[in-house]
């Protein structure tokens, strides 16, 4: 692991970049027919598993680096200035004028969700053309919606390879598969030092109901496909918590914290964000889980996913707090 005195970013973040629209109401659904309905709130914010994990890890004062594209639009420049504004930087993102940048409509009950999302420039990210040099002063190198980057996908896993070759360690996000394949996470295992799948992504991804086999068999494909050892594999159970497994194949489980959600969105990327905090900072595997756990329960503290998540500070509270520590 490359230290931190030697990198100018403590994470490189590469993925999509759009906003979400979050119409929260605690019956958000439409009704068709030219029927309006009258709902709590609609907020623009920002949005995407990528940009929401890069605030988050920002928010708890990792320096956050960010490369990816926006289309040459409002939602493109909101973002690019939310994220300058939350401390990032977004220096080696682009802008294509060819496209619109996407965006995702979340309906938000509270405790559920529903996403319409219009790709745009969501996965138009092109390895290639992340700049080496930035690469270079990064200690970790992180992605979310893996399924969604079309451009790149395919070649994601040799990017992380060649990353740890540099020093730098690695994770990633799936997100859902709107496809329903649930291919080429094998690669990534294999080039990654952490994945942070939810219990249903996980299972999917298997092929199996049983979401502890289904995070061994995770860690064993990785394992499978490196010497040294499979990834650290951390699934998200929501109000179960979350449970962890390494390459010794030892469970490690996490209680949820309470919480009263006013919006789940981005919770997953807050956790990933909290996890990675603690790992990066050397904490052994039960205290990454409960930085994870707390930092997407916190963050569910307002509409959507980034203003509600914690600060540093928020977040050892919340993990001191916890029965038994």
């Amino acid at each position: 692991m490359r230290a931190a005195a030697d990198a100018d970013f403590d994470v490189l973040v590469i993925g999509e970049i759009n906003p979400d629209v979050v119409v929260s109401d605690p019956d958000p659904l439409p009704v068709f027919g030219e029927v309006e309905r009258i709902v709590r709130a609609v907020q623009l914010t920002v949005g995407s598993s990528s940009a929401i994990f890069a605030c988050g890890a920002a928010r708890l004062e990792l320096r956050v680096a960010f490369c990816g594209v926006v289309g040459d639009d409002p939602f493109g420049r909101y973002m690019l200035d939310a994220m300058a504004g939350r401390g990032i930087d977004v220096s080696a993102c682009t802008v294509d004028p060819d496209r619109p940048t996407g965006a995702t409509v979340i309906l938000s009950s509270g405790s559920d969700r529903a996403m319409l999302t219009a790709t745009g420039t969501i996965g138009a990210l092109d390895v290639d053309a992340v700049p080496e040099s930035l690469v270079g002063r990064a200690r970790h190198l992180h992605t979310g919606a893996f399924f969604l980057q079309v451009a790149s996908r395919d070649r994601l896993p040799a990017f992380f390879a060649a990353a740890r070759a540099r020093g730098l360690t690695t994770s990633f996000d799936t997100n859902w598969d709107p496809s329903g394949r649930w291919d080429g996470v094998a690669e990534m295992l294999g080039a990654s030092d952490l994945f942070f799948p939810n219990a249903e992504e996980a299972r999917r991804i298997v092929g199996t109901d049983d979401v502890e086999a289904a995070t061994r068999q995770l860690v064993a494909t990785g394992s499978a496909e490196r010497t040294g050892g499979g990834p650290i594999v951390a699934v998200k159970l929501g109000a179960e918590g979350a449970l962890a497994c390494g390459p010794d194949g030892r469970l490690v489980r996490a209680e949820a914290v309470a919480a009263r959600p006013v919006d789940t969105t981005g919770a997953g990327d807050s956790f990933d964000a909290g996890f990675l905090r603690a790992w990066l900072d050397g904490a052994d595997l039960r205290e990454c889980l409960d930085y994870g756990v707390a930092c997407g329960a916190l963050s569910t503290r307002a509409i959507g996913g980034v203003d509600g998540q914690p600060t540093l500070a928020e977040a050892r509270a919340a993990v001191a707090s916890r029965v038994g520590r």
